[in-house]
């Protein structure tokens, strides 16, 4: 049965805004870290999209192998999250922020100077990859310090936008640079570094009554909506596969820069559609959105086997509209179900895409090179996209029989 929504919950409801207030409204240490929110995902994704391409090729990998440590940087940047999350309140949220660009700054380095050690750019992958877990939680919550219920949902679509507006830029300047990957790993580790410096000067966070709220470590896990985060894993690990293993598949088929501008419009998909369909994606019944994301990204998988330009950016175009619905969802549900702060179900959710990414890495990774071996590599987005057609009524279905089989045993 589902828990009743926290007022907190409610009110994501009530308004799932995706209008930025005026620029006015945002304070200059705000502005700054909005920025920072954009350059950091800059760094980050002119490099995630071309990883698969880039550890083959430096060290000689297998795709299967390749993917799970894909799996496992993926895995520590989001399966941390409720720790982390935990800590930014804890040492305060500017120390984290700082924290994490020196971290940033480190993988760049490690990335940089790794051309002949594989050693370094697995060591690279993985401290960018906690930075990014320490980052987030820290971003958001200096975004919303001291400010009222009011201006929260505002503050989020402010921070959502120019971390997915990053997210767009950074697989074009990759595209431009994947040739280069010294003159690449070079210009992140300057981003990296002089964000580490701005850093230093952004104010500390102000103390007040919000420190009384401080959820104790042992509690972060309780509390779990149980179905969205199951659905949140399983749509990550579908999606996540499109998103490690399609530079790979697109080189030879399509031109590289071509492909850097359709990952470019996954984000800004998701930028301008999002705010767009908030409203109508709040009043959706779950299943509904479920029906609708999954279906998108069944279609767009089986797009990607045509082996073109054309089929390849069309459905990127289908999922970035499935996961503008789905993704939304799957949070909103998640507040709704649950008692806990919101911040504890984000870090709930976050640890949910870091499953999903473990395991898209790890079992796609395999299937991948299976398929490639095999000679027929369009047919694995064709399994992956039996996949989203087929495990998604699984998992409800296995939700029911477990409630059906909780209903007869009754209360003990």
């Amino acid at each position: 049965m589902a828990v009743p929504a926290s007022p907190r919950a409610a009110d994501s409801h009530r308004r799932p805004s995706g209008d930025l207030p005026p620029a006015r409204s945002f304070t200059g240490p705000q502005v700054a870290l909005l920025v920072s929110g954009v350059l950091v995902n800059i760094g980050s994704f002119s490099i995630y999209p071309y990883l698969a391409v880039l550890l083959r090729d430096r060290m000689g990998m297998e795709m299967g192998r390749v993917g799970v440590v894909l799996g496992l940087a993926t895995l520590v940047q989001f399966a941390s999250a409720p720790a982390t999350a935990a800590l930014a309140e804890r040492v305060g949220l500017q120390r984290c922020l700082l924290g994490a660009t020196v971290l940033y700054s480190l993988g760049g380095a490690a990335f940089l100077t790794g051309d002949s050690s594989p050693v370094l750019s697995v060591a690279g992958l993985l401290l960018i990859s906690a930075g990014g877990s320490l980052y987030s939680p820290a971003y958001r919550g200096y975004l919303m310090n001291g400010v009222g219920p009011e201006r929260r949902p505002a503050l989020v679509s402010a921070g959502n936008a120019a971390g997915n507006f990053g997210i767009a830029l950074g697989p074009v300047l990759g595209a431009l640079l994947i040739r280069y990957p010294d003159a690449m790993f070079g210009l992140v580790t300057v981003i990296y570094v002089s964000l580490a410096i701005g850093h230093l000067f952004l104010p500390r966070e102000r103390r007040g009554e919000d420190d009384r709220s401080v959820e104790p470590f042992r509690r972060m896990f309780s509390g779990l909506a149980v179905l969205p985060f199951a659905t949140t894993a399983l749509s990550i690990y579908l999606y996540m596969q499109f998103y490690q293993y399609l530079s790979s598949y697109s080189q030879g088929r399509m031109p590289t820069l071509l492909f850097g501008a359709a990952m470019m419009g996954y984000s800004l998909g998701l930028v301008f559609v999002q705010p767009l369909l908030a409203e109508r994606v709040g009043r959706m019944a779950y299943r509904t959105a479920m029906a609708v994301g999954f279906a998108c990204l069944a279609a767009g998988m089986a797009a990607f086997a045509g082996g073109n330009g054309l089929t390849v950016v069309a459905g990127v175009a289908i999922i970035s509209v499935g996961n503008a619905v789905l993704f939304l969802k799957n949070d909103l549900e998640a507040l709704a179900r649950s008692r806990r702060p919101a911040t504890v179900v984000f870090g709930q959710q976050r640890l949910a895409v870091g499953v999903g990414s473990f395991l898209s890495g790890v079992i796609g990774g395999h299937v991948y090179g299976t398929f490639d071996h095999a000679g027929i590599l369009p047919g694995f987005w064709l399994a992956v996209a039996a996949q989203c057609v087929l495990l998604p009524p699984l998992l409800l279905g296995t939700r029911q029989w477990f409630r059906s089989v909780r209903g007869r045993a009754g209360p003990r």
